[in-house]
C-alpha cells in the first residue's frame, strides 16, 4: 500500500517518522536506530531523535537520547546518549569527537551510558562516580533494553543478536581499521588476521555443547594482563579452528594481532550471532571488506548480489547437482547457490523436532553436500582463500575451492589441483587429460574477467579453443573454423567455450558477458558457435550502471544449455537449427546509480515513494530482542528500485511452461 512520497535527498526517520535530509551522518544514525530496536530490543517510544539539552548556557541537540521505560522525555531522565557522525569526523576532533559526547553526558545527571560512532569507529563510555569523582569506563557496548550489562562482557547463546542493515559492516570496518592503525599491518594482512578472529567466533558458536568462550570483558580490555588472558583464550579456539578447517589454515598459523587489538576486536563482534544473521547482511559486509582489500588488477569487478541471486534463481538448481564457478572471486554465486540448496534441505526436516541431534545431522548433511556438489576455481590465490572463508561463514561448507587458471589446457594443470579435483569428482586424475574430458558439472554460474587489458596469448592455451581460431564465412551463410589461430583472444570469449567444455550434456550455465560479444559484427562467429552448440535459453540485458562505480561496460546475463551430441548431429543432418523460444528481458533498474548509491522507487514526478510494507524487513518495528514483545508500528519506508527479482520470477514461470528445457 502506497503511503506518501519523499522529495529528492530526503529520508523518513525510522524512529519518529520525521522527514530529514539524507546525509552521510543520517545514514549512520538510521542504521543505529534500527540496531537499537531490532538488535537490542528498545521500544521506539523510549528513543528521542535530536533531543535538545542544556549544556551550560547553550542548547545542544543529541542525536539519540534513550529514556527509561515510561519516563517523561526530559533532560534529567536521559539514560543513554548516542552521537552519530560522518566517517570523516575523527574521535579526537575537539568539536564533534568523543569529548562532545562526554560533555553531553556530564550535562545529564542520569546519563550513565554513551556511544560515539562514525561507522568506522565506535567508542562506548559508562560514567561512574567514585568518591565524588567521575570516572569513565569503556565497555564493549551499551546494554540491551532490559539494562543487562552482562551481555556487554560475556554474552550467552540465548542473548546473541542477529545483525541488521549495515551494522555488521560497521563492525567489520571498525575492526579492520583498528588492526590497520594499531598493528601497522598492510590492508590485505589486516584483512586475513580479522578473518582468523571471525572464524574463531563462528567455531565457538557452533560448539553448542559448551559455554561461549569468545568474549572479552571491559576489565580484560583495560589491562595488559587481561588482554593476554583474552589472547590465550582465543588462541585455544584458533587451535581447534585449524584442525577443523585444515584446507584453509596451516598447522603453524597463529593470530599475530597485538593483545590490545585482539581484545578490542573480540569485544566488538562478540554480541552478534553470526550463524543466524541473514546471508545478505553477512554477504554485503564480507564482500565489501574483501573488495576493498583484495581486488586486484585482473578485471576483478565483483558481481552485485542481486545479479547473482537472479542468475542462481533462474538456473533453478536441484539438490545433488554439481555447480561450478570457474572464476569464483569472493564466491558470491556459490554462497547464494549453497543457501538455495540448504533451504531445500531444511524444508525436508521442517516437521522434525528442533533438537541438537537433528541440527547436528543437518549440519553434517550440509557439509557433505558442499564437499560433493560445490566447486570454485580462481587464479588469485588470496581470493580462493577468501571464498573458502565466505562459504564457511555461510553454513559451514567450504566446498572444493581451488586455485587454478581455468583457461589452461588440462595437461598444464598442476598435479595438486588435478588430484584434488579428481578426488572430489570421484574419478581417476588421468581422466582429466584434455578439453574434451572435463565435462562433469551440471550447472555453472560465472562472471569471468573481461577486457582488452587481459588478452590470452599463450599458444598452448589458445589451441584448445575453437573460438581462438580464425573463422571464415561459408557459402550458405554459416561459419567454418580454420586452422589459423589468433595471436591473442579476450578471456571472456574463451570462458564461454571453457564453460561449455566443463558442462555435462544438457548442463546449463549463467554467464555475465559484455554486450560486444552479442552485437559486434566482428564477433558474429562467436554467436554462431554458441547457437550451434548451445540452446540460448535466456538473454537478460543488464542496466548500464550494473558494475558501477568500478566499470561502465554494458553487460548481459546469458542462460545457455549445452546441446547433446545427438542434438548437434540432428541439426547438422537437417542443415538447420531447431526452432525454439528464447526468454528475453531488460533490467531497467538495478538498485544503484553510477556512483554506487542506492536508488529507490520514484513516482512520475521523481519523488521517492514510501510504502507501508515489510519488503526488506526495515519498515516495521520487529518483536523486541530476546523474545520481549514490542509494539508493532507501521513505519513507511522506501523500496529499492530493482528489477532483478521480477525478471527471475517471470523467467521461472516461463520455464515451467516450457517443457522442452528438461530441467
Amino acid at each position: 500500500m502506497q503511503i506518501t512520497t519523499l522529495p529528492d535527498g530526503k529520508i523518513c526517520d525510522y524512529i519518529d517518522g520525521t522527514i530529514r535530509n539524507d546525509t552521510p551522518e543520517e545514514y549512520v544514525r538510521q542504521n543505529i536506530e534500527r540496531r537499537l530496536v531490532k538488535e537490542l530490543g528498545y521500544k521506539p517510544e523510549r528513543i528521542a531523535v535530536e533531543f535538545p539539552i542544556k549544556v551550560g548556557s547553550s542548547t545542544k541537540r543529541v542525536d539519540l537520547a534513550i529514556f527509561p521505560e515510561g519516563a517523561q522525555h526530559i533532560q534529567v531522565n536521559i539514560d543513554i546518549i548516542i552521537e552519530c557522525k560522518h566517517e570523516k569526523v575523527r574521535p579526537s576532533d575537539k568539536k564533534d569527537g568523543e569529548e562532545q559526547l562526554k560533555s553531553y553526558m556530564s550535562a545529564c545527571p542520569n546519563a550513565s551510558w554513551g556511544m560515539w560512532t562514525n561507522a568506522r569507529h565506535k567508542s562506548v563510555y559508562r560514567r561512574i562516580v567514585v568518591a565524588g569523582r567521575t570516572e569513565w569506563e569503556e565497555p564493549n557496548d551499551i546494554p540491551a533494553h532490559d539494562g543487562n550489562i552482562d551481555d556487554t562482557n560475556r554474552p550467552t547463546r540465548d542473548r546473541l543478536v542477529q545483525s541488521t542493515d549495515d551494522n555488521l559492516l560497521f563492525s567489520f570496518r571498525t575492526c579492520h581499521d583498528h588492526i590497520y592503525v594499531t598493528d601497522g599491518l598492510p590492508k590485505d594482512k589486516a584483512f586475513f588476521e580479522l578473518l582468523k578472529v571471525i572464524f574463531c567466533k563462528i567455531h565457538d558458536e557452533r560448539n553448542v555443547s559448551k559455554p561461549l568462550e569468545f568474549y572479552s570483558t571491559a576489565k580484560e580490555k583495560a589491562s595488559n594482563d587481561g588482554r593476554l588472558t583474552v589472547q590465550k583464550r582465543i588462541g585455544k579456539i584458533f587451535d581447534e579452528v585449524k584442525k577443523r578447517y585444515s584446507a584453509i589454515f596451516d598447522t603453524n598459523d597463529v593470530i599475530t594481532l597485538k593483545p590490545r587489538s585482539l581484545a578490542y576486536i573480540v569485544g566488538e563482534i562478540q554480541r552478534y550471532n553470526f550463524l543466524d544473521t541473514h546471508i545478505d547482511v553477512k554477504g554485503k559486509a564480507y564482500e565489501e571488506l574483501v573488495g576493498s582489500n583484495l581486488r586486484g588488477d585482473r578485471g576483478e569487478f565483483f558481481t552485485p548480489r542481486n545479479i547473482q541471486r537472479m542468475a542462481i534463481r533462474m538456473l533453478d538448481i536441484k539438490q545433488d547437482e554439481k555447480i561450478l564457478d570457474p572464476s569464483c572471486g569472493t564466491g558470491g554465486f556459490l554462497v547464494i547457490a549453497m543457501n538455495e540448496v540448504i533451504a531445500r534441505l531444511r524444508g525436508r526436516i521442517s516437521g522434525l523436532p528442533d533438537t541438537d541431534a537433528y541440527r547436528h545431522a543437518l549440519n553434517e548433511e550440509i557439509r557433505e553436500t558442499a564437499s560433493r556438489c560445490f566447486f570454485g576455481f580462481d587464479i588469485n590465490r588470496e581470493l580462493v582463500k577468501a571464498t573458502k572463508m565466505n562459504m564457511v561463514m555461510n553454513n559451514d561448507g567450504s566446498g572444493n575451492i581451488l586455485q587454478n587458471d581455468s583457461l589452461l589446457h588440462p595437461h598444464q594443470w598442476e598435479a595438486e589441483f588435478r588430484e584434488k579435483l579428481a578426488k572430489a569428482l570421484e574419478i581417476d586424475p588421468a581422466e582429466l587429460h584434455g578439453p574434451d574430458s572435463i565435462g562433469y558439472f551440471d550447472v555453472i554460474a560465472s562472471n569471468p574477467p573481461f577486457g582488452g587489458r587481459l588478452p590470452v596469448s599463450d599458444r598452448e592455451t589458445l589451441v584448445q579453443y575453437d573460438l581462438a581460431h580464425v573463422w571464415k564465412r561459408t557459402k550458405d551463410g554459416g561459419w567454418q573454423k580454420t586452422d589459423d589461430l589468433y595471436a591473442s583472444r579476450p578471456p571472456e570469449i574463451l570462458f564461454i567455450e571453457r564453460c561449455w567444455q566443463l558442462l555435462k550434456p544438457a548442463g546449463r550455465v549463467a554467464i555475465v558477458l559484455p554486450d560486444g560479444i552479442l552485437g559486434n559484427p566482428e564477433l558474429e562467429y562467436v554467436r554462431y558457435w554458441m547457437i550451434t552448440r548451445c540452446r540460448i535459453v535466456a538473454s537478460i540485458d543488464l542496466h548500464p550502471d550494473t558494475f558501477q562505480p568500478n566499470n561502465g561496460t554494458q553487460t548481459s546475463v546469458l542462460i545457455l544449455q549445452k546441446k547433446t551430441d545427438a542434438e548437434i548431429r540432428k541439426e547438422e543432418r537437417q542443415r538447420q537449427l531447431d526452432d525454439y523460444e528464447i526468454f528475453m528481458a531488460q533490467v531497467l533498474a538495478v538498485g544503484h546509480d553510477k556512483r554506487g548509491n542506492i536508488i529507490y522507487k520514484r513516482n512520475d514526478e521523481g519523488e521517492e515513494i514510501l510504502f507501508a510494507t515489510q519488503e526488506d524487513g526495515t519498515e516495521l518495528f520487529e518483536v523486541g530482542a530476546h523474545g520481549d514483545a514490542s509494539r508493532r508500528i507501521v513505519r513507511p519506508g522506501k523500496q529499492i528500485d530493482d528489477d532483478t527479482p521480477v525478471v527471475a520470477n517471470e523467467f521461472l514461470t516461463w520455464k515451467n511452461n516450457t517443457a522442452v528445457l528438461g530441467w
